[in-house]
């Protein structure tokens, strides 16, 4: 069974939903829905996820994905071309020479249907893999209605074919849903940018769509964060969410989305969305309600649905079997939603493989500055992996900082440091704020005021889509497929005066200063250890004596190390996160040089849940105030574990020993400091 909202049901509820409270409003829609038996078998409902395709980095970004005959395709929008993936898993080239092909949809022709965004046309394929034009001009954006040839798009994203051949496409940046029918386009509905329902409907940045029930089209309306239902006549009205940007389950009219972008509907009319990092569902139970089948946020990892991370799911379908599949975007990597049990998960070593390290990112492009010249050495303000927040006690909100903060001055232009395209289509958030960022595949650019000077005004680059209310700029977008050299201004800097530069790809950040290796870059000076505190494993502090005489220890014992870096040419006031920490503990004169095991890393992003392992109570840093790191340097942190860790004294014979803690920095500045210890039973 599925449930559906007839137009008459629809406006009923929508007037009682003002009137009454959510008890009531649920009845209600449960009285007016209509509940349709298909001929379709029901099937269990997967439960488990697994990794089925691109774990040798056969896809640069999966986004569209479609099935055929028990066949994947998958649309690229890296490499410009579609994908096939056998059953087995097995990878190979359907089509190539498109652009930053998105949506896909097979038709009743047996054709595939392209959204091919950077050319801003719609593209088909047939069985050979020939490429031909349905309608769009070849590079040219606009909103022209018309016959095929001549009508214009802008960077369309979504793509549905009715049974009867029509067309439907996303024309997202035209915040519109156009119709290709009998080789005329026409706008079904949508104008301007915003939010409305009826006849006039507004959308905002409209991505993913799927045909549904009697002729209508759902859609992932992702800037409004709702689900939008169009009727033929092109009537508008939400089935789903209520505006926040949060993850909310339960009734439609009272669910909420992050940003729906992909859509698919099964067989049974079961309706699955890509929202944010997340999968959803509505309509698996008696009672239509919205459900969020894996974890919400952001990562990699398969098994039991509920804890299955995603990475900005982008494309969404479902088999006749009842198997769901994911174009999982920025994990590079088709997922599925299945109920057998014996198909293996991705391993930790094929996720570390599936990963750029440093030594590959930079042979992507040489590095230079985010500034005018590229070659001049600037300041570096902070790291990869501090701390960001203040951590008072288990409730403190912090996080880790992910990029490199290169000092520039305010209204200053930066300048993108490597060729990208954009693919993400809400590459530009935070607008009018001290974070407003874009991000490419590779490079991130945080704290600029993105296509505009200091003074809020446009540089005129026609690939920034500025909105203005009342003569006030309100927003900006970059559409997906749009493309950037190196050394071209992203913007100018903000009140921070720095661009926060990230480096690798969303969930794979790297250390900056290897994975690009900036010109003129150096550090001679060695990283400052303040000192070294000593806990037992309830984090209670253990008592210190007089400096000459040992601190006694028993049991499992934490150690936390205050320590900072410094970098050639900077304020001494700049402190930064060193690179590495470590300890041992051994007699004097025994210890190593350097410890066997770098037990805090930060050459790679740690997961976010991992800061309260590298970081102990009092460790702060900001844009204001005295930044203080101390590491729980017992503990394993690095960009794939966060472990407790101890020095275990039961593996020890009473008597003195030294602890010596370590902590080096990218260019190999090692400080060390010993702590005499005596082990007591």
């Amino acid at each position: 069974m599925f449930f559906y909202y007839s137009a008459s049901s629809r406006e009923y509820v929508k007037s009682v939903g003002r009137c009454v409270d959510l008890a009531i409003f649920a009845a209600v829609v449960i009285s007016m829905t209509s509940c349709t038996v298909t001929d379709a078998p029901q099937i269990g409902f997967p439960q488990r996820v697994v990794t089925v395709a691109g774990k040798a980095r056969e896809i640069e970004e999966p986004f569209g994905i479609a099935e055929r005959n028990r066949v994947l395709f998958v649309s690229d929008g890296g490499s410009g071309r579609i994908m096939k993936v056998s059953a087995d898993g097995s990878i190979s080239t359907f089509a190539a020479g498109l652009d930053t092909p998105s949506g896909i949809a097979f038709g009743p022709d047996g054709r595939l249907y392209v959204a091919d965004a950077g050319t801003h046309t719609i593209k088909a394929v047939d069985e050979n893999g020939s490429i031909t034009t349905v309608a769009g001009t070849e590079n040219v954006a606009g909103s022209d209605d018309g016959p095929a040839a001549s009508a214009t798009f802008r960077a369309p994203v979504g793509i549905a074919v009715a049974d009867d051949g029509k067309v439907f496409v996303a024309d997202s940046y035209n915040d519109r849903i156009r119709v290709i029918e009998a080789g005329v386009v026409r706008t079904l509905a949508g104008s301007v940018k915003g939010f409305a329902d009826g006849r006039d409907a507004r959308f905002d940045t409209p991505l993913g769509l799927a045909m549904w029930k009697d002729g209508r089209v759902i859609v992932a309306d992702s800037g409004n964060r709702r689900l939008r239902a169009i009727e033929p006549d092109g009537s508008t009205w939400t089935l789903a969410g209520k505006g926040p940007d949060d993850s909310i389950d339960g009734i439609p009219a009272e669910s909420a989305f992050v940003k729906p972008t992909a859509i698919s509907v099964s067989a049974t009319g079961i309706i699955y969305i890509a929202d944010g990092n997340s999968i959803r569902v509505l309509g698996r139970r008696q009672f239509p309600i919205i459900e969020t089948i894996s974890e919400t946020r952001r990562g990699l990892s398969d098994g039991i649905a509920l804890s299955a991370r995603f990475n900005r799911p982008s494309g969404i379908a479902v088999t006749a079997a009842g198997d769901v599949y994911v174009a999982d975007s920025d994990n590079q990597l088709v997922r599925r939603f299945t109920s057998d049990a014996d198909l293996p998960e991705i391993t930790a070593d094929e996720i570390a493989k599936l990963r750029y390290n440093a030594s590959e990112f930079r042979q992507l492009s040489p590095g230079r500055w985010p500034y005018d010249p590229p070659g001049r050495t600037r300041e570096i303000a902070g790291t990869l992996g501090e701390i960001r927040g203040e951590i008072v006690d288990s409730e403190s909100q912090v996080w880790f900082h992910n990029g490199l903060d290169i000092v520039g001055g305010y209204g200053e232009t930066a300048t993108f440091v490597r060729d990208e395209k954009v693919l993400d289509p809400a590459a530009v958030e935070n607008f009018e704020t001290l974070r407003e960022l874009i991000r490419m595949p590779t490079m991130g650019y945080i704290h600029i005021n993105i296509g505009r000077t200091a003074y809020d005004r446009p540089f005129g680059d026609p690939r920034f889509l500025f909105e203005e209310t009342g003569g006030r700029l309100t927003g900006v977008r970059v559409p997906r497929g749009t493309k950037f050299r190196a050394g071209e201004p992203i913007g100018t800097l903000n009140a921070l005066n720095h661009v926060h530069l990230i480096a690798g790809r969303p969930g794979a950040e790297m250390n900056a200063l290897d994975a690009l290796i900036l010109p003129g870059v150096s550090d001679a000076i060695s990283p400052v250890i303040e000192s070294a505190s000593f806990f037992d494993q309830n984090w209670q502090p253990i008592e210190t004596v007089a400096t000459k005489e040992r601190i006694k220890i028993t049991g499992r014992v934490r150690i936390s190390v205050r320590a900072y870096d410094r970098k050639d040419g900077n304020a001494e006031r700049r402190r930064l996160a060193p690179y590495k920490l470590g300890w041992a503990i051994g007699s004097e004169g025994s210890l190593p040089a350097e410890p066997e095991r770098w037990n805090i890393t930060f050459e790679r992003m740690p997961v976010p849940e991992a800061v309260k392992f590298a970081y102990a109570v009092g460790s702060r840093s900001g844009a204001t105030g005295e930044t203080r790191f101390n590491f729980a340097v017992t503990n394993i942190v690095d960009g794939y574990r966060s472990e407790e860790g101890f020095l275990d004294t039961s593996q020890l014979a009473a008597g003195p020993y030294t602890v010596r803690v370590y902590a080096v920095d990218f260019f190999g500045n090692l400080a060390v400091k010993d702590i005499p210890v005596e082990v007591v039973k």
